[in-house]
C-alpha cells in the first residue's frame, strides 16, 4: 500500500483530498490542530495527528508518527486566513497565518522531499491559490503566504525535474470551507458569494498529483481571475480585491 500524508485534513479541501486518497486505495495519515481529525481518521481508516503547523512541536510530530515510513503522496493542504485591515489584524493572528502557511510547508517539504529524492519517486502537492496572484486588500498577508507557496511550488518543481519526484500546485479560487468564517469574513460580498465544491476542487487536485502536472487551476472562471491578476495593473486588482474583501458597514 502507498502512504499518502494530508495536512489540514479535518475541512473543506484538506478532508475532501484525504477522502479521495483512501477511496483510491492509499494508506492516509491526516493532520490538524482540532479534534474533529481523530473522526475523520475513524471514516478512511486511517491515522490521525492532531497538532498546531503554527509551532515547530506540530511539524515535529507530524514527522515523528511518519517515522521511517515512506511517504508517497505528500498533500501540504494546512492553511489560515484573516480578513480586515492589516492594521486591524492582531500582530499574533498574522504571526500565525505566516507560520502556518509559510513556515510550516518548508518544515515538511524538506525533509520529506529529500527522503523522496533519495528513492527516486513521490508526490507531493502544495495548495496555493489563485489569491496569490492577487494584492489581497483586506486579506494582504494572506494572499502574500498564497503568493509565496505559488511561486515555490513552481520553483521547487523544476529543481526536482529528473529525481523522480514531481511537485503541483493546487490554486482553487473560493471555495465552500471554513476559510471565511473563521477569518471573520462572513460580512463580505466574497464570504457571501457562491463558492466552488471542495470535493470538487480536492479531485483536480488529486488527478493533478497523480498526472504529475506543475499546477491546476479548477473552473474556467478561476483561470480568467488567475490570468486577470497576473496581467492587470496590480493597483486595478488591489482595488477589485478591496470591492469583494472590505467588511460592510
Amino acid at each position: 500500500m502507498t502512504l499518502a500524508v494530508i495536512t489540514g485534513a479535518s475541512t473543506g479541501i484538506g478532508l475532501e483530498l484525504a477522502r479521495v486518497c483512501a477511496a483510491e486505495g492509499h494508506d492516509v495519515i491526516v493532520l490538524a490542530n482540532e479534534p474533529a481529525i481523530h473522526q475523520v481518521a475513524t471514516e478512511l481508516n486511517g491515522e490521525a495527528v492532531e497538532a498546531d503547523l503554527a509551532t515547530p512541536e506540530g511539524n515535529e510530530a507530524l514527522l515523528a508518527t511518519i517515522a521511517e515510513r515512506e511517504v508517497d503522496l505528500l498533500l501540504v493542504n494546512a492553511g489560515t486566513g484573516l480578513g480586515h485591515g492589516f492594521l486591524e489584524q492582531p500582530l499574533d493572528g498574522i504571526e500565525r497565518t505566516v507560520l502556518t502557511n509559510v513556515m510550516s510547508p518548508l518544515r515538511l517539504v524538506h525533509p520529506l522531499a529529500n527522503a523522496m529524492v533519495a528513492r527516486g519517486e513521490g508526490r507531493i502537492l502544495l495548495t496555493g491559490s489563485i489569491a496569490g496572484f492577487m494584492p489581497g486588500t483586506y486579506q494582504a498577508v494572506y494572499n502574500a503566504t498564497k503568493a509565496f507557496i505559488n511561486s515555490f511550488a513552481g520553483a521547487l518543481a523544476h529543481e526536482l525535474k529528473g529525481t523522480g519526484v514531481t511537485v503541483t500546485c493546487l490554486m482553487p479560487g473560493a471555495t465552500e470551507t471554513e476559510f471565511f468564517r473563521r477569518a471573520g469574513m462572513d460580512n463580505t460580498i466574497v464570504g457571501d458569494m457562491k463558492k466552488d465544491d471542495p470535493a470538487w476542487v480536492a479531485r483536480h487536485g488529486y488527478e493533478a498529483l497523480m498526472a504529475g502536472r506543475e499546477q491546476v487551476t479548477p473552473g474556467v472562471l478561476n483561470k480568467l481571475q488567475a490570468a486577470a491578476g497576473e496581467h492587470l495593473p496590480a493597483g486595478v486588482v488591489a482595488e477589485a480585491h478591496r470591492r469583494l474583501s472590505k467588511p460592510r458597514d
